[in-house]
């Protein structure tokens, strides 16, 4: 794996996707068990900030998601998106 430890201007760059293959991909190499220890840890330290940027991520796309509802009097009303965790 080449990866290394992103500067918060170029994580920010990245998309959610792009963020998301990455780390799935740590975590194939992880699971494989075929990195040396030093490779591992640093690996992990970059997939530590793939998973904070993702969360980040989607936090920032749930909080632009409204919900539209129409009450019992026909009018329309728009609330923020309550998501069940």
């Amino acid at each position: 794996m080449t990866g290394k430890i992103f500067k918060k201007e170029e994580l920010n760059n990245l998309s959610f996707e792009d963020s998301l293959k990455q780390l799935e991909k740590i975590v194939e190499e992880l699971d494989s068990g075929s990195m040396d220890l030093e490779k591992a840890v640093e690996a992990y330290e970059i997939g530590t900030q793939l998973k904070k940027h993702c969360e980040t991520k989607l936090k920032e796309a749930q909080e632009r998601i409204e919900k539209i509802e129409v009450g019992e009097d026909g009018e329309l009303s728009i609330s923020p998106l309550e998501i069940k965790e």
